[in-house]
C-alpha cells in the first residue's frame, strides 16, 4: 500500500459522511423492531445481542486489569466469560455490571458516531471488536457466530454503496439500541418465576450487598436513557 492509498483511506476513516434522508432513519427503526419484537425473530437477532452483552463483560475485565480467558457464546443466546483475578472489588462488580449495559451503551455510542457523521468509523470500528472478540473465542458455534457478524460488517464497509452502509449503520445502532431493552426485562420474567438465580444482577448482589432488584433497575435506566438518547441522535438527521 503506498502512502497516497493509505492517506485516502484515513481520510476517509475520520471523515464525515452524508446523513442518509430522514425516511431511511425511519425504515432502519422499523426494520430493528421488527427483528426485536416478534419472539421469533428474536431468538435468532438475540445471538447478535449477546456477542455485545459477552464481549462487554471482556472488554470490562480487562480494562480493570483482570485476566480474560475466553468466552463461549451458546445457540440458546446464553453466553460466559471467564477471567481470573480477585473475587471480589471492583474489577469484578464493573465487569458483572458490563454485560446488560454493554449493548445499550455500545448503541449509544454508535449513535454519537452517526449524529456527527461518522458512518465508516462506526463501521470499521465494529469490524476491529469483533475481530478482537474473536482471538478469545472459546467454542465452535461462538466462533462461527462472530465470523459471520464480523464478515457481514466487512462486506458492506468495503463493497456497499454510501447509502447502503448508511442504512446498514443505522440499521445495528438502532437494533442495539431497541435489543438492548429486551434482555433486562427477559431477566426480570425469569427472576419473578424464581429462576435465573445465577444472573448478573444475582451475581453482582452477592458482591455488594446490594438488593438485586436495585441492579435491575440500573440495566433499565441505562437502556432506556440509552434508547432515549440515542434515538434523538438518529432522528436529528
Amino acid at each position: 500500500m503506498d502512502s497516497s492509498t493509505a492517506t485516502s483511506l484515513w481520510d476517509e476513516l475520520v471523515g464525515t459522511q452524508t446523513d442518509p434522508d430522514l425516511w431511511v432513519v425511519i425504515a432502519t427503526l422499523v426494520a430493528a423492531l421488527t427483528v426485536v419484537v416478534p419472539q421469533g425473530l428474536w431468538r435468532l437477532s438475540r445471538n447478535t445481542i449477546t456477542i455485545a452483552h459477552e464481549g462487554g463483560h471482556g472488554l470490562v475485565a480487562l480494562l480493570t486489569g483482570r485476566q480474560l480467558t475466553g468466552i463461549r457464546l451458546h445457540s440458546d443466546t446464553s453466553g460466559l466469560t471467564v477471567s481470573r483475578g480477585k473475587p471480589h472489588g471492583l474489577g469484578m462488580i464493573l465487569t458483572a455490571a458490563a454485560g446488560y449495559t454493554a449493548p445499550p451503551l455500545l448503541g449509544l455510542g454508535g449513535a454519537a458516531l452517526l449524529g456527527a457523521g461518522r458512518i465508516t468509523l462506526l463501521l470499521w470500528l465494529a469490524t476491529a471488536l469483533l475481530l478482537a472478540m474473536l482471538v478469545m473465542i472459546r467454542n465452535a458455534y461462538g466462533a462461527l457466530t462472530v465470523v459471520l457478524t464480523g464478515s457481514t460488517f466487512v462486506i458492506v464497509s468495503w463493497l456497499a454503496g454510501p447509502q447502503v452502509q448508511a442504512a446498514f449503520a443505522y440499521a445495528v445502532v438502532w437494533f442495539l439500541l431497541l435489543g438492548g431493552v429486551r434482555p433486562a426485562f427477559e431477566l426480570q420474567a425469569k427472576r419473578a418465576r424464581g429462576g435465573a438465580g445465577d444472573s448478573d444482577a444475582d451475581q453482582l448482589s452477592r458482591l455488594t450487598h446490594v438488593p438485586a432488584g436495585l441492579w435491575l433497575f440500573l440495566f433499565h435506566a441505562v437502556s432506556l436513557c440509552s434508547l432515549i438518547g440515542g434515538g434523538r441522535w438518529l432522528l436529528s438527521v
